[in-house]
C-alpha cells in the first residue's frame, strides 16, 4: 500500500499536482500576457484571452499552407502565435504602435523587417505588399471598423482566396444573411457576390480583455468561381447601395431615383419585392433592367 498524504496516495497527489501547476501557469501566462499592451477604446481593441478560441479560428485557413497569411490588427499576437505554430507564411498589420513593439519583442520570427507593417490596413495596397500572389486575410477584427475592412478586402477579391475572422456576432450575421432575412444588407449581397460565406461560430463576451458589450462571430469567406457578375459592376453596387438605403420601400419605388424623370419601368416581380428578399442573382437582374430601362429613355 503507497503512503497517504491527507488521504491521498503519492501517485495520485502527484497527478493533482501537476495538473494543478498546469492552471496556474496557464493562468500566469494569460495575466502576463494581458498586462503587456493596455487596449485602447479609440483603436476598438478587445485583446482575446482563450487561446482555444484563438487556435480555431487559425484552423480556418489550414487548407492554405504555402500561401501568404496577412493578419490584420494582431495586437498581442494570440492569434498570431497559432498561425506560427501551424507553420503559415504569416505578416501582420497592425496601426498602434504599443502592440507593435510587443510583437517586435515576442515575435522573433516576425522580425526580419516586412513581416510587421505598422500602419492603417484601410490605406494600404495590399497588392504592393504581396506583389502577384494570392493571400489569406484574418483577424480578430475591430468592431468599429470591420465592414471597412470587408470591403477593403472586396476591392482585392481576384488576390484574397478566402478572408476569416471574428467580428462583432451582429455584423458577422449581416455578412452570412441569406434571401429574405431581416439580417440581409448592402454587405450581405456585395460580398457574397464574389464569396461563399460561413457563419461559424460564436464567441463569448467574456474570453477578451476589455469585454465587450455584444458577443463575437466567427466567419469565413471563400472565392467563388465568379469572375464576371454579367453586368456593369459599377452599376449593381450603386444599385445595391440605393435600395437597401430605402429598405422599406418596394425596389419599383426605390429605384425611381437612378432613372430619368417619367421612365417607364415594367411589371416585374422583382420591382414589387423588398430588396433583403433578392438574392445576388436577382440583383443582377435587377441591375440589368435599370440598365436597359435608362438606355431606352436616353434613345427616346
Amino acid at each position: 500500500m503507497g503512503i497517504i498524504v491527507f488521504g491521498t496516495p503519492w501517485d495520485d497527489c502527484a497527478v493533482v499536482f501537476v495538473g494543478a501547476l498546469v492552471k496556474i501557469v496557464y493562468f500566469c501566462r494569460k495575466i502576463d500576457v494581458m498586462q503587456q499592451v493596455k487596449p485602447k477604446k479609440a483603436l476598438g481593441q478587445h485583446f482575446l484571452t482563450d487561446l482555444s478560441v484563438a487556435a480555431r479560428i487559425a484552423a480556418t485557413v489550414d487548407e492554405y499552407k504555402g500561401m501568404p497569411v496577412l493578419e490584420v490588427g494582431p495586437g498581442m499576437g494570440v492569434l498570431t502565435r497559432p498561425l506560427l505554430e501551424a507553420g503559415h507564411d504569416v505578416t501582420v498589420v497592425e496601426i498602434d504602435t504599443e502592440s507593435v513593439g510587443y510583437l517586435r519583442a515576442n515575435f522573433p520570427a516576425l522580425t526580419d523587417g516586412t513581416r510587421i507593417i505598422e500602419g492603417d490596413f484601410l490605406k494600404l495596397d495590399l497588392a504592393e505588399i504581396f506583389p502577384g500572389k494570392k493571400f489569406c486575410v484574418i483577424g480578430n477584427y475591430p468592431y468599429n471598423i470591420s465592414s471597412q475592412i470587408f470591403f477593403h478586402v472586396l476591392d482585392y477579391k481576384d488576390m484574397v482566396p478566402c478572408c476569416s475572422g471574428m467580428l462583432q456576432r451582429e455584423v458577422a450575421e449581416r455578412i452570412a444573411a441569406g434571401p429574405g432575412t431581416k439580417a440581409r444588407g448592402i454587405l450581405s449581397v456585395l460580398l457574397q457576390a464574389w464569396y461563399d460565406i460561413d457563419y461559424l461560430f460564436t464567441v463569448s463576451e467574456h474570453v477578451f480583455n476589455p469585454p465587450p458589450k455584444v458577443k463575437s462571430g466567427v466567419i469565413k469567406m471563400v472565392r467563388n468561381g465568379v469572375t464576371d457578375l454579367g453586368c456593369d459592376e459599377r452599376l449593381f453596387k450603386t444599385v445595391v447601395k440605393t435600395t437597401f438605403g430605402q429598405r422599406r420601400k418596394t425596389i419599383r419605388n426605390s429605384v425611381r431615383s437612378l432613372l430619368a424623370p417619367g421612365a417607364q419601368l415594367p411589371d416585374s416581380k422583382l420591382l414589387a419585392m423588398r430588396p433583403e428578399q433578392l438574392s445576388v442573382a436577382e440583383f443582377i437582374e435587377l441591375t440589368n433592367l435599370v440598365s436597359s430601362i435608362s438606355r431606352k429613355a436616353e434613345q427616346s
